[in-house]
């Protein structure tokens, strides 16, 4: 066992190196300024996501799209993720990770577009899309199309459901001393409660739960800040700073090289993001929208709000906090957030463990929906039952064992979704312009898509039975 976990540790340091990293921001950065900065529309697209339009084509509201992925989405690497970053790159890991998210909004804003440019409906009117869709549809490649499908699926069991809810079982008992076994089973019966109910209860609850469980983490951060406020500008130097040059921080921290920080920022934000991935596009294709474009704009604020806005609090809660209290031990990430918020009396060490469970249980029920939706596309509805019952089981045994080979191969498994990903992304870029220029560059994001511009079942059996939901005749 200890060799094939050595065997998926290389595996996912090669997978993560510098060349995602490349590939990764660079399809950001190609993306920005091939669709004019997109970034300058976020506010529209805020606006555009609280809107309810009844009498688009869709499965869900395009908030609660836009709330399912961002359940999925913000989890622990929200958290743990920055502070590992900080811990192995210094305090200027934290402005390289927040840039990585300003970049990555044109990628979440492209993923929605194909995501709904290339969905298909079903007999009973529901809407199947995501980057599977997108390399058969767009560009011919089916054989891509099940790579995709495949490693997602796998990623969901780690970064979905076990992971998650290790997350949820260490925090309560280290907290609170309540057994793993019991923690399990109350998370399993919750999960299963609302993963059963399909992507209609999927987004209802996290449509409730999002919004509540962010805000309550942001006005924590805030409070958090208010009370280092003497160290709040300091903070914000030493992260400039320390982002572009080796300097010692202060306060305990030792600096970085630009190199490290450049790395681990941009790495952290990559993955907490998950713009690129591949996993937000399959929700946003369930979305009630217009047109691509409208859906396309709601699903860039995901990466507006996930980065942009959670992760730079939590990089200025600790880098401020560890100024502050120069005893925290920066050097071990595990620990550095939970060091960093336990100074601040009260509200510290409950504000961390709410949104840690919190938001890793979101990440459950999000993650479930993308699996779903993989094993659908290989399998159609035969097996849809099966995935349900192995991944509620997966919730439960994520609480109760150790998890450092299952981490390793779920990191492994989101860097294989992300290849076919970028190559849609960008051999379709194209498609992703000529969209854009027809509702947004020419203000028309009130128009209706052509009916036939999506495929009905009958059309994609001819092609693909596994789609149906029920055996082509």
């Amino acid at each position: 066992m200890d060799a094939v976990n050595d065997f998926f540790t290389a595996f996912s340091s090669f997978l993560w190196g510098w060349p995602m990293i490349i590939l990764l921001l660079g399809t950001h950065i190609f993306l920005t300024i091939r669709l004019r900065f997109p970034q300058r529309k976020i506010f529209k697209a805020i606006k555009l996501s609280v809107k309810r339009d009844k009498d688009a084509t869709g499965d869900v509201s395009q908030f609660g799209a836009l709330a399912t992925a961002l359940a999925a989405t913000i989890g622990t690497g929200n958290i743990i993720g920055v502070a590992t970053a900080i811990a192995l790159g210094g305090p200027g890991a934290v402005l390289w990770c927040w840039l990585t998210g300003v970049f990555g909004i044109s990628t979440k804003y492209a993923e929605g577009l194909l995501a709904v440019k290339y969905r298909v409906k079903t007999r009973r009117g529901r809407m199947l899309g995501g980057p599977m869709y997108a390399l058969e549809k767009g560009l011919g490649w089916k054989w891509l199309a099940i790579l995709f499908a495949i490693f997602a699926a796998l990623a969901s069991f780690g970064i979905g459901s076990t992971v998650q809810a290790n997350a949820i079982s260490s925090l309560v008992e280290n907290q609170y001393g309540i057994s793993p076994y019991i923690t399990g089973t109350v998370v399993t019966i919750l999960g299963a409660a609302v993963i059963i109910g399909g992507v209609k209860t999927i987004s209802k609850v996290c449509s409730m739960l999002v919004p509540f469980m962010a805000l309550f983490y942001v006005l924590g951060c805030i409070y958090i800040l208010i009370v280092n406020h003497a160290y709040l500008w300091q903070a914000i130097q030493v992260i400039v700073d320390s982002a572009f040059t080796t300097k010692a921080a202060g306060g305990g921290f030792a600096g970085s090289t630009l190199m490290m920080a450049a790395r681990y920022g941009i790495a952290r934000g990559l993955f907490s993001n998950e713009s690129g991935l591949g996993s937000a596009p399959i929700v946003a294709a369930a979305a009630q929208t217009r047109n691509p474009v409208r859906q396309a704009l709601v699903s860039s604020t995901g990466t507006f709000w996930d980065t942009v806005v959670i992760c730079a609090l939590t990089g200025l809660v600790i880098t401020s906090s560890i100024i502050a209290y120069p005893d925290i031990d920066y050097h071990n990430g595990a620990a550095l957030t939970k060091a960093a918020f336990s100074k601040i009396p009260y509200i510290g060490a409950p504000l961390l463990t709410f949104g840690l469970a919190t938001f890793a249980f979101s990440t459950t029920l999000g993650w479930s929906y993308y699996g779903e939706r993989c094993v659908e596309y290989l399998s159609g509805k035969k097996l849809m039952l099966g995935y349900r019952v192995l991944y509620i089981a997966s919730i439960f045994i994520g609480s109760v064992i150790s998890l450092g080979l299952v981490w390793n191969i779920a990191d492994c498994m989101n860097a294989l979704m992300a290849i076919p990903n970028l190559i849609s992304l960008l051999c379709l870029s194209g498609i992703i312009v000529h969209e854009t220029r027809k509702y947004l560059w020419r203000d028309r994001l009130d128009r209706d898509m052509e009916e036939n511009e999506i495929d009905e079942l009958e059309e994609v059996e001819k092609i693909q039975p596994q789609l149906c939901d029920e055996p082509s005749k």
